[in-house]
């Protein structure tokens, strides 16, 4: 039997960066506010960490970010408005964006160091527990959502457990690379993990997806670990330091990822999502077919 293992009740969302990718349409509104149809990308992060048993959701933010706060919390004159109107579908869709039963915490992170030290400025909430990050421009569509999966990996197994994926040799440099011991099944014990190497110095192709089951004691190496790559406190930094005194594990997570980060790959999750809406789908599909016979026929 798996040794009885600490909860997972926080999942930390690092929202602070600015964006640029998208500018102008990030100019005042945050890129995580983006839609895929007709939710926000950071609505889908929500979805996901409360389906994996998160019940804290801190979000760490900087400026021009009080949109992601406005959506997470009440509107009671939007509300009295739908409900005067009859509309209770709509009425009950935005009840829902939090359950009664979470918590949203907003901490300012208060200078762009990287994605270490907006985790680091999570620590006096998420406290001596493990806990869950979660980067919202990576969109997991997936039958069994991607945190619950890694929630049971660490249940089965402990430690940390961060999700990976097979990326391009020639695109290691976009992400946080990990070497591994063997990777016969989904998992397997991380042996390196190196920051954005160029191709030809990449340990493997195995590529970290935004998506991190984390101890708490990667915040005493966060801590110590000092400015890494591009000047930033860097997580990847961090996690090398954890990974010298206990196991983490890369997951190779079941699902599709779609890189929300970049135009294409946020116009082709709009596309996906698009298709499979229970109500727009079919006469989305219909649309698509006739734009895409009017640009063959040019």
């Amino acid at each position: 039997m798996p040794a009885q293992r600490k909860p997972i009740r926080t999942v930390v969302f690092p929202v602070a960066g600015r964006g640029t990718r998208f500018l102008p349409a990030t100019k005042a509104s945050p890129k995580e506010m983006l839609p895929i149809v007709d939710k926000p990308l950071i609505q889908y992060a929500a979805e996901e960490a409360l389906a994996a048993g998160a019940t804290q959701l801190v979000f760490v933010t900087g400026s021009s970010k009080r949109a992601i706060e406005d959506h997470f919390d009440s509107a009671p004159e939007l509300e009295a408005a739908l409900e005067a109107q009859g509309k209770q579908e709509l009425l009950e869709s935005l009840r829902s964006i939090v359950p009664s039963s979470a918590t949203c915490i907003y901490i300012r992170q208060p200078a762009p160091l990287g994605l270490g030290h907006a985790v680091l400025c999570a620590r006096p909430v998420v406290g001596d527990e493990p806990f869950f990050i979660h980067l919202a421009d990576d969109l997991i569509d997936a039958e069994v959502p991607c945190l619950k999966q890694m929630a049971s990996v660490y249940a089965e197994l402990g430690g940390s457990v961060l999700g990976v994926q097979n990326v391009e040799r020639r695109d290691t440099d976009k992400y946080g690379i990990v070497a591994v011991e063997a990777m016969t099944t989904r998992v397997s014990r991380i042996t390196q993990i190196v920051e954005k190497p160029k191709p030809e110095l990449a340990p493997s192709t195995l590529g970290v997806v935004g998506r991190y089951l984390l101890s708490p004691r990667v915040f005493d190496k966060l801590a110590r670990v000092g400015r890494g790559a591009g000047g930033e406190i860097q997580l990847t930094d961090g996690i090398a330091a954890l990974l010298t005194e206990e196991a983490v594990y890369a997951y190779a997570f079941e699902g599709k990822r779609y890189d929300c980060g970049s135009k294409l790959g946020y116009l082709e999750a709009t596309v996906e999502y698009g298709l499979k809406h229970p109500q727009l789908g079919e006469d989305f599909a219909q649309l698509l077919a006739k734009l895409l016979a009017r640009r063959l026929r040019r």
